[in-house]
């Protein structure tokens, strides 16, 4: 039972909690249009020929299709997806009552982690996300959300799961959005009977369902959606911690993104080379995020325990380059499917 006691504790902890949103939401939109500014002025290395002749056709400008993919990818983190319902009172919500304010701000961001501390998950996936029993680098945030939901499930719809005294189920994340980013692979309500031993599903399936979406019926909100899988360069998503400098790494990388020109065009140019290029017909953009998360739990690791400027430059300065490069790949294959 949610007592007064834990209640005086979230309270202590609000005052050195900043909110959490892997790549801050602006962070994100700067990556996802400088992706797009990289292919305009490098249309000799990219695909860039093909998007803007598709663009054309619709009657999109390449300002407003960058414009969108920013702000598709700024959204997902507003996602009313992932309702979590209390143990006790069956009561469904989008986050903790202290998440709006600070730490967490809505439980749909658990599925936006790659965890690279842990090997292939329940589900079938190489990488697993978010699941507190498997963390190897929990902190405060993580420990004091699992404090707080422990025996909370996942609202699977009505005549699911419920609580001791009710069932308030608002909507099915476990019928939908789970469902969407399952991709096939095993998953039973039972997995997400209890928070802090939940396998949520990983962020590049994320990507790939709303990229499936894009190449059944493109739409520019569809591919907006895909570029916040840049949380994958964020070393947070692939360590797996809500916690250790998580929200101060962010908000560095927002306030110092162009005065220490973290999206440096030379350095997404060399980024491009470390990745494996997607088929011009590829369905499935798993692989490529996969290298993507690879490179930041490989390369960034340091921000989680160090808050010296010149780690965070040096970090900046390679996991930035590397999620507009990313972007950069996810954007060729994506001009190809606009102009079939």
């Amino acid at each position: 039972m949610k007592s007064v006691f834990k209640l005086a504790a979230v309270a202590a902890l609000l005052c050195s909690l900043t909110p959490v949103h892997a790549f801050q939401q602006e962070t994100h939109r700067r990556i996802a249009i400088d992706a797009v500014n990289f292919m305009k002025n490098n249309p000799d290395k990219t695909n860039y020929k093909a998007l803007a002749s598709g663009l054309a056709r619709a009657g999109i400008t390449v300002e407003q299709f960058a414009t969108a993919m920013g702000q598709g990818a700024y959204d997902v983190d507003d996602f009313a997806d992932t309702y979590i319902c209390g143990a006790v009172t069956g009561d469904c919500q989008l986050a903790p009552v202290w998440g709006a304010a600070q730490s967490i701000v809505k439980y749909t961001s658990y599925w936006h982690f790659q965890n690279h501390t842990s090997g292939p998950d329940v589900h079938g996936n190489p990488f697993g996300g978010y699941n507190y029993a498997k963390l190897t680098v929990a902190g405060d945030v993580d420990n004091l959300a699992a404090s707080w939901l422990v025996g909370d499930y996942l609202d699977d719809g009505p005549g699911g799961m419920k609580g001791w005294f009710s069932d308030n189920s608002k909507y099915n994340s476990y019928g939908v959005t789970e469902a969407h980013y399952r991709h096939g692979g095993y998953s039973t309500p039972s997995q997400y009977a209890d928070f802090e031993k939940i396998p949520f599903q990983p962020i590049d399936n994320l990507a790939q369902y709303w990229f499936q979406q894009f190449l059944s019926s493109p739409s520019l909100q569809s591919l907006g959606f895909v570029m916040h899988s840049t949380d994958l360069l964020q070393p947070h998503h692939t360590w797996t911690t809500s916690a250790r400098n998580h929200s101060g790494w962010e908000q560095w990388v927002n306030s110092y993104y162009y005065s220490q020109n973290l999206n440096d065009p030379a350095l997404v140019n060399a980024a491009l080379a470390d990745f494996t290029p997607l088929a011009p017909n590829a369905t499935d953009i798993r692989q490529l995020l996969t290298q993507g998360g690879t490179y930041s739990y490989q390369n960034g690791g340091i921000v989680l325990s160090s808050t010296d400027q010149n780690d965070r430059i040096r970090v900046g300065r390679q996991v930035v380059p590397h999620a507009i490069a990313m972007m950069v790949h996810v954007l060729n294959r994506a001009a190809n499917r606009l102009n079939s």
